[in-house]
């Protein structure tokens, strides 16, 4: 008869504690190689002046980058029109995939 091997008791006697604790410090292992390898990637440290949309987009076909990472502000649809909008040209402009990050809401 073929032995059944069990996963050992967490302390609250399951498994899935211990599920749990190999798959976070899994997971954060693999966080700390990201940050690792974005630090050996991100060589270009340089300060440029000039509006924001043209810099960046210029910085991505000087460094050949293949994505672009910008933040939102989150302007509504005036603001923005009177403001422009960063993101949303470098979006369309930019010669790489570009992401864009938004805040996230607060709930009241």
């Amino acid at each position: 008869m073929a032995e059944t091997k069990t996963a050992p008791a967490a302390e609250d006697g399951t498994a899935a504690g211990d599920v749990v604790r190999v798959v976070d410090a899994d997971l954060r292992k693999r966080a700390e190689d990201v940050v690792d390898r974005a630090r050996r990637l991100c060589v270009a440290n340089s300060v440029m002046e000039g509006e924001a949309r043209y810099v960046l987009c210029d910085a991505v076909d000087k460094h050949h980058a293949d994505l672009l990472v910008v933040g939102s502000h989150g302007y509504g649809a005036i603001k923005r029109a009177f403001l422009g909008s960063v993101s949303d040209y470098c979006a369309h402009h930019a010669h790489c995939s570009v992401m864009i990050v938004k805040q996230p809401k607060t709930k009241k």
